[in-house]
């Protein structure tokens, strides 16, 4: 059985993040906004495409579909109206392109499961062998249905995903109310919690709640995506969250 390293066990609660933390489900999302926010830039004149990595990374990803669309258009200059929650997919209004990344993910799911990082299933796992509850957090509404598609969401007491933070009116990423509602669920004060995320938004969040311990990971590995981590908040940088097991090495900030 895996054991987890003393930055693990200082804590009494862990609050995951889903996309990119738990599931390899963050290049299907920034896949699906390349190809609608490209389709948007087309139509404005705008010949530079939506990079996946390195624009998914600072204005779209852990935030909730308006925001991280209105995000990188603004950074674009292209200010388009915000619509209506019914416009059908296309590039008129942010709603609109919003949509359409919605009407791309979603037929990406329904065409094969997405799996769970490995490395975050054998945490889970010595987590619920110390008995440490866990929640899962995500600002999509997909979150229950990509947790159960990987055989993991029996490995989480709660899940607050977009749908219950649309019905308890919880503001989005870096707002930490997805996080503190979490925390709340599982008992346990966030400073003696622990918050896992790979988006910079995340991890932003996890500060401003106060956590205890802010993992960030840094999928993508760039040339300052563990710098950009560690300045929004995050305690401690990993790769792959085995390292937080016996044998790994977290990279202490």
């Amino acid at each position: 059985m895996s054991k987890l390293l003393p930055v693990l066990k200082s804590v009494r609660a862990v609050v995951f993040d889903t996309d990119g933390v738990i599931t390899d489900s963050a290049r299907v999302h920034a896949a699906a906004w390349q190809t609608a926010f490209d389709a948007c830039l087309r139509a404005a004149g705008d010949d530079r495409p939506f990079d996946p990595v390195e624009d998914y990374r600072r204005y779209v990803d852990g935030r909730n579909r308006l925001d991280g669309a209105a995000a990188f258009l603004t950074s674009r200059d292209l200010r388009l109206p915000l619509g209506d929650p019914d416009d059908p997919p296309g590039t008129d209004t942010v709603q609109a392109v919003a949509a359409r990344k919605e009407q791309l993910f979603t037929r990406q799911l329904r065409s094969g499961g997405i799996a769970a990082w490995p490395g975050t299933v054998r945490v889970l796992q010595a987590l619920r062998a110390a008995g440490v509850p866990c929640a899962a957090v995500s600002a999509s509404r997909h979150a229950p249905e990509l947790l159960a598609g990987a055989g993991v969401l029996d490995l989480f007491r709660t899940v607050v995903d977009g749908k219950e933070a649309a019905r308890l009116k919880l503001a989005g990423k870096p707002d930490p109310a997805l996080f503190l509602e979490a925390a709340r669920r599982l008992g346990v004060p966030a400073a003696e919690a622990a918050v896992i995320e790979d988006a910079l938004a995340g991890v932003e969040a996890g500060r401003r709640g106060g956590f205890g311990l802010v993992v960030g990971v840094d999928r993508t590995a760039g040339p300052t995506s563990a710098t950009d981590l560690r300045e929004h908040g995050a305690s401690i940088v990993v790769r792959d969250l085995a390292e937080l097991l016996a044998g790994g090495g977290a990279d202490d900030a």
